[in-house]
């Protein structure tokens, strides 16, 4: 329940990692010159090791800055299943996650999948062991949602002296950047670190908890291990500030997935000032594009949000929603949202996490080769 796999990827995510080799190669030419060549290696040695030791500091005191904000979550749910001859049967199952405190008053954030509709009781443990049962779900986004999000309250926080995260901006993350994931991996309620560095971000997965499949967007990409339970937990950038949300790892790949925290923080201030999740909607499926989409598509633009053909069943144009009030259109191409243009780093699941739900936005569409203007006003995203 805790750890999601990918499943399949994007065209753009299919570039991952290139494995880098490098050959050191020392010639000994004996005498002096031989002496030299030690003395220069003993040097460099020092220097490796400063670093290296450097390195290790780093990671601890990251570690010291965010460990009492990281909780472990356990859950129980209870599942139906139909044996040979069709009678229903219940059983229980357990599963844990990991989420960060981002209030005093004890909100915390960890993924939807951790906590599942499924769920018929969350406990948390904090860092120091102390296990706290009167928890509950505050909101989750819903299963179609590519942002998978929930938030949990801690019933009478105040006694518990919480510690929030500082939350960083996930935009002035770059590639190469080092990170540190911290989690409650393997489900044992005792939080691990691991690190690595940012190796992409804008990418677009498909991921499975064992419970079905879900679209996952706009991620960042990162080779510091997510294990199992480890998903919910934070993503942290040198400054010990919180960039990201882990969410799912790829198999036998070493490359792992986790949420930009911008894409968070709309629903986080929401959160926070009252009381419940209400996530902005728009209402459209669509395709992120990139030279190699677009170039299927045979579309004259290689950034947006291209709206493919529905089927009865699973409508590119939700009936009722902002984007059907606005007159968005099949193979509608949406290039800006209030003025900023679509890409890698702004997709249409950032721009509009950064929304609130009534916020009236302008959309610059690509139909039949002339862009337009239209207009939406966001609404709550239904619960399912």
């Amino acid at each position: 329940m805790a750890q999601k796999t990918e499943k399949g990827r994007s065209n753009k995510s299919s570039h991952l990692l290139l494995s880098l080799m490098v050959a050191i190669a020392a010639g000994f030419f004996g005498g002096y010159f031989g002496s030299q060549q030690q003395s220069l290696l003993t040097g460099d040695a020092k220097v490796t090791r400063e670093i290296v030791e450097g390195e290790g500091n780093l990671i601890n005191a990251i570690v010291k800055d965010v460990n009492e904000s990281v909780v472990s979550i356990n859950v129980k749910a209870t599942t139906t299943t139909q044996d040979f001859f069709g009678f229903g049967q219940q059983f229980e199952s357990e599963g844990a996650g990991t989420g960060f405190v981002i209030s005093e008053d004890g909100f915390i954030v960890t993924n939807r999948h951790v906590v599942s509709e499924d769920v018929t009781s969350v406990s948390v443990t904090l860092a120091d062991g102390t296990k706290i049962d009167d928890v509950e779900v505050v909101g989750r986004t819903n299963r179609s949602d590519p942002l998978d999000v929930a938030f949990l309250k801690i019933k009478d926080a105040a006694q518990y002296n919480l510690k929030p995260v500082k939350l960083g901006d996930s935009e002035k993350v770059e590639v190469g950047d080092r990170v540190v994931a911290i989690g409650n991996a393997l489900g044992q309620f005792q939080n691990t670190v691991t690190s690595g560095i940012i190796s992409g971000f804008g990418r677009d997965i498909e991921a499975s908890d064992g419970g079905g499949v879900e679209t996952l967007q706009n991620l960042f990409q990162t080779d510091a291990a997510i294990n199992g339970g480890n998903s919910g937990g934070p993503l942290v950038n040198a400054a010990s500030e919180v960039i990201g949300i882990n969410v799912a790892t790829a198999t036998a790949e070493n490359i792992s997935f986790a949420i930009p925290i911008n894409d968070v923080k709309s629903l986080i201030d929401t959160v926070l000032s009252t009381g419940k999740l209400e996530r902005p909607y728009l209402g459209v499926r669509y395709v992120p594009l990139d030279a190699d989409v677009a170039s299927q598509l045979d579309l004259s633009v290689e950034q947006g949000a291209y709206i493919p053909e529905g089927t009865v069943s699973r409508p590119s144009i939700i009936e009722g929603s902002p984007a059907a009030r606005a007159d968005l259109k099949e193979k509608d191409t949406i290039l800006e949202i209030d003025g900023t243009k679509l890409d890698e780093k702004n997709t249409l699941v950032s721009i509009l996490g950064k929304k609130r739900v009534g916020d009236t936005v302008t959309l610059r569409v690509l139909r039949d080769g002339k862009e337009i203007d239209l207009s939406a006003t966001l609404e709550a995203a239904p619960e399912q």
